[in-house]
Parts: structure tokens; C-alpha cells; sequence
């Protein structure tokens, strides 16, 4: 889908390269080179996701930079990466589901809004929105479980009385979790809070995916015609520096709407996935029971009221903002790799 754009009232347009869209890839090579792209980005994110994982698990407020400290001295660089082999097996099968939801629901509905009479501008909006939240939805048959396990692992290091973490279990290695869930909870343990995490993930694709086409649109339009160059036609075209920058801003941007509006629901989806109901008494194991949406957030009320339900927001505005900066510029340069001759 070509895309240009109003300069300030000027007539003049910037004319940015057309969409690569679903049937123009070269899908064995997508996914193939995606996996491979996005393995290394989860690689290189995965400590702050730790950092963050860990705080929204403590009963008491711990600075991110203290908590890194400690965790040097404790655990070494390893703390920074427990359950990352989990995280990794289940990444692959999921980012593949999110790019494929992703492509097929952005090409279809893009389609559908034009032929509906929407603007370029709104039908671009609508179709990010709706390809976001099917790609989440997507994705989180395969995360949900995976995120149960490699959490359980990542807090693992932290379960000392200094830290304040409480109700958790020790596991050894992810085949281990996997076995002990399965045994104690069944399948259902493995898709604890599964329900939150579309309640999460879903609106949160789509807040990200629509802020995104938005802000690229209102950057390219307020200062597009400073760092591009005219062309033949009488318009502007942006170089490829200029193009990733403000690629770069916008994921930015749209991270930070994101990150505020979901914040709550990540926490209490941590929360869920990772401590057990025997965290807050001390009933036997014959009494057990699943904690309730209702009974974590009283809980994380009463620790530290409502903020503390933004917990770990420094450590996950940052997360998704880096991850959206990379995965953004990666998936655009992916795509162009993945094009058909």
C-alpha cells in the first residue's frame, strides 16, 4: 500500500516506498530469517524483562538499578538469563504465528477499509489495530504457557527473605517446571492467566500497532520535508537513515501510550503466572486453590496501593520501547529481505 503525505499545508507530498504486503513474500524465507532476526533481539532484551518480571512478584518497592546490583553480586550474569532456553523454544512457533496473524490481518483489513470508502490515513490506522490484536491473540496460545514457565525460573534467584519475594516454588531447568505444573495444576496450570494475558496483550498490540501508524504519519508530516530530498515529481522522497529514525521515534512513542494504558494487567498477569495461592496463608497443600483476578489485585493494594500496580513500569517502558525499536526496524528490514523478485 503506497503511502504519501500533506507537507504543512504546502501541497507538496513525501512520498514513502509502497507497503511490502503479505503475497509479495517470500514466505519460507519470512519465517525462516524472522526466527532467526528476532531470536537475537530476544537475546539481547532478555535481562530487563528479568528485572521487570521480578519486581512486579515483590511485596516491597526495590529500585531497578539496586535490584541489577544485587543480583550481579548474588547470581552473577546467569541471573540475568534464567529460563531464557525456555523463552527461546517457545519464541520461534510464536513469533511465527504473531508475523503470519500480522501480515494476513494488516493486508485483508487494510483491503476491506479502502474498498469501505476510509481514508488512506484511517484505513492504514484500522488495519494496524486489527492486525495487532490477532497477532496477539495468535501468539498467546503458545506464549501464555511459555511465559508461565520461563517467569517461574526468572524469579527463581530472588526467592531469599531480603528480596521480599514470597510463594515460590524452585524449580531445575524448564522440562522440570513444565513436569511439576503439569503434575500439580494439570493443563490448566500451564494457561494460568491466559484469560488476563489477552485481556493484556490483545489491547496493547492494538493501542501499539495504531499509535504507531499515527505517529509515523504525524512525524513524517511535521518535519518530513527537512531531512528528505526532491524528486523528479515534484514532491519529497526520505533517504534511508531518515526512514529508520523515524521508525525508531514513532515505536518509541507508541511503546510509552502502550506501556501506561496495559501496565495494571501485566502486573496482575505476572502475578497470576508466577506466585502461588499459598503466598499470602499458610493452608495446606490439600486446600489449594487458583487465585482470582479479584484477590491479586487486593493484594497488590494493600501492599502499596494502587501504584503498586505499576510496578516494574521503568523496566517495561524501557523493555518495549527497546524491543519496539529493534523489532520495528528488524520486521521492516525482514520484510524487505523476505521480498519476492
Amino acid at each position: 500500500m503506497s503511502v504519501s503525505m500533506e507537507e504543512d499545508g504546502s501541497g507538496s507530498k513525501i512520498h514513502l516506498p509502497a507497503d511490502i504486503n503479505w503475497e509479495m513474500l517470500d514466505k519460507s524465507k519470512f519465517f525462516f530469517l524472522g526466527a532467526a532476526l528476532f531470536s537475537g533481539v530476544s537475546g539481547a532484551l532478555y535481562p530487563i524483562v528479568v528485572l521487570k518480571t521480578r519486581q512486579q512478584v515483590m511485596s516491597s518497592q526495590i529500585p531497578c538499578l539496586k535490584m541489577a546490583g544485587s543480583m550481579l553480586r548474588n547470581e552473577g550474569y546467569r541471573g540475568f538469563y534464567r529460563g531464557f532456553g525456555t523463552s527461546l523454544t517457545g519464541t520461534i512457533p510464536a513469533r511465527a504465528l504473531y508475523m503470519g496473524a500480522l501480515e494476513v490481518t494488516k493486508s485483508s483489513v487494510g483491503t476491506a477499509t479502502v474498498q469501505l470508502g476510509f481514508s488512506e490515513a484511517s484505513s492504514s490506522t484500522i488495519a494496524s489495530a486489527a492486525a495487532g490484536l490477532s497477532a496477539a491473540m495468535a501468539a498467546q496460545l503458545v506464549w501464555t504457557p511459555i511465559d508461565v514457565v520461563s517467569q517461574r525460573l526468572m524469579v527463581q534467584g530472588s526467592g531469599n527473605s531480603s528480596c521480599g519475594v514470597v510463594g515460590l516454588k524452585c524449580y531445575n531447568g524448564g522440562i522440570d517446571a513444565f513436569r511439576k505444573i503439569i503434575c500439580s495444576d494439570g493443563l490448566r496450570g500451564l494457561y494460568r492467566g491466559f484469560g488476563i494475558s489477552i485481556l493484556t496483550y490483545a489491547p496493547s498490540n492494538a493501542v501499539w500497532w495504531g499509535s504507531y501508524s499515527i505517529a509515523h504519519r504525524l512525524i513524517w508530516g511535521s518535519i518530513g520535508c527537512y531531512c528528505c530530498k526532491k524528486d523528479d515529481e515534484g514532491g519529497y522522497k526520505p533517504d534511508g537513515k531518515a526512514m529508520l529514525a523515524v521508525q525508531g521515534v514513532s515505536a518509541a512513542m507508541a511503546s510509552g501510550v502502550s506501556a501506561l494504558v496495559t501496565m495494571p494487567l501485566d502486573t496482575v498477569k505476572t502475578r497470576l503466572q508466577v506466585l502461588d495461592d499459598d503466598c499470602c496463608s499458610s493452608s495446606s497443600s490439600s486446600s489449594r486453590r487458583t487465585p482470582t483476578v479479584l484477590q491479586t489485585v487486593k493484594n497488590l493494594v494493600k501492599e502499596g496501593g494502587f501504584s503498586a500496580c505499576y510496578r516494574g513500569l521503568g523496566p517495561r517502558w524501557a523493555s518495549m520501547s527497546m524491543s519496539a525499536i529493534t523489532m520495528i526496524t528488524t520486521y521492516e528490514f525482514l520484510k524487505k529481505l523476505s521480498t519476492k523478485n
